[in-house]
C-alpha cells in the first residue's frame, strides 16, 4: 500500500499489524486539514489491504494528539469564497467523519495513547475499538472550554456508551483533564502501562486479535457498533443470529472446529 503522507508516519511492525502515528510532533500531532485528509485516505487503504489484520493507532513524539490545531486548521479546497459559516460547516463534517471512517475499517483499531489526548484527539481515542495508554497519557474533551459545545465529533455518542451517562456529563461539562490512573479506573481504557511498554502492550494485543479469523474479527467489530446503535434486545440478538450462522458456513469456521477437536491451530485462509 502507498504510504507516503506528510502528517503521518505509517509501519508495519510486525505480520498482519499496521501502525499509524500522526506526525506533527512539535504541534502534538494537532490536526490540521492535511492531517485530517491523510488520515482519512491512510483508513482506506488499510480498509482495502486483506494482508493487515489488526491497526494501531498513535502520535509521533510526547503526545497523540492535541486537537484542532488552533494557530490555524487550513481550508476546505472549494470553499474558500464561503462565509465564516458556511466555511466552518465544510470543515466541521470533513473532522466529524473520521469517527465514522474509524468505524467501518474492517480492522480493529487499537489506540496507544502517549501524552495528551484533548479535543478532537480524545475523540480519535474514542472511535478506536480498544484502548491502552501510557503513564503519561492526559485525557480531555476541552471543547467547553473553548466557548464551543462540550458536544463534538461523535464524543457526545461514544462517551456515554464507554464509561456512563453521568461521568460522560461531568467530564464534557467541566472539561476536566483527567489522567492515566482515572481514564483505567473509569474504564475509558483497558488498561494503563508504563509509557516504554505501551508499543508492546497494543503489539500482543494486536496478535491476540490476529491469531482468530479475518472473517470473525470484522463481523465482531461490526456486530459490536451496530449493537450500539440498535433499538432493542430482540433486534440485537437477531443480528447475532444471522452474522453466526453466515460465520459458521465459511471454510475457515469449518476448519477452525475441526482443529479445536484436533488441538491443533487453525491456517485461516479469509474463505
Amino acid at each position: 500500500m502507498e504510504h507516503g503522507y506528510e502528517n503521518l508516519l505509517i509501519d508495519f511492525p510486525e505480520k498482519d499489524v499496521a501502525r499509524i502515528a500522526l506526525n506533527r510532533p512539535e504541534h502534538l500531532n494537532a490536526m490540521t486539514y492535511g492531517l485530517v485528509t491523510d488520515l482519512h485516505e491512510a483508513l482506506d487503504a488499510i480498509d482495502r489491504d486483506h494482508s493487515v489484520r489488526v491497526l494501531i493507532l498513535t502520535g509521533a513524539g510526547r503526545g497523540f494528539c492535541a486537537g484542532l490545531d488552533l494557530t490555524g486548521f487550513g481550508q476546505i479546497p472549494g470553499s474558500e469564497g464561503f462565509g465564516e459559516q458556511q466555511q466552518g460547516m465544510a470543515v466541521q463534517p470533513h473532522i466529524a467523519e473520521l469517527v465514522h471512517h474509524m468505524r467501518e475499517v474492517r480492522q480493529p483499531i487499537i489506540a496507544a495513547v502517549n501524552g495528551a489526548a484533548a479535543g478532537g484527539g480524545f475523540a480519535l481515542a474514542c472511535a478506536s475499538d480498544v484502548r491502552y495508554c501510557g503513564t503519561s497519557a492526559k485525557f480531555g474533551t476541552a471543547f467547553v472550554r473553548l466557548g464551543i459545545s462540550g458536544c463534538d465529533i461523535g464524543v457526545s455518542w461514544m462517551l456515554p456508551r464507554l464509561i456512563g451517562a453521568s461521568r460522560a456529563w461531568e467530564l464534557m461539562l467541566t472539561g476536566r483533564v483527567i489522567d492515566s490512573e482515572e481514564a483505567n479506573r473509569i474504564g475509558l481504557v483497558s488498561n494503563v502501562v508504563a509509557d516504554e511498554d505501551l508499543e508492546d502492550k497494543c503489539l500482543s494485543v494486536a496478535r491476540e486479535i490476529s491469531r482468530n479469523s479475518p472473517f470473525g474479527v470484522w463481523m465482531t467489530k461490526e456486530v459490536m457498533w451496530s449493537n450500539l446503535e440498535i433499538p432493542s434486545l430482540r433486534a440485537g440478538i437477531d443480528l447475532e443470529n444471522r452474522t453466526q450462522i453466515l460465520a459458521a458456513g465459511t471454510e475457515d469456521s469449518k476448519t477452525a472446529m475441526s482443529s479445536f477437536l484436533r488441538k491443533g491451530e487453525a491456517d485461516w485462509k479469509n474463505r
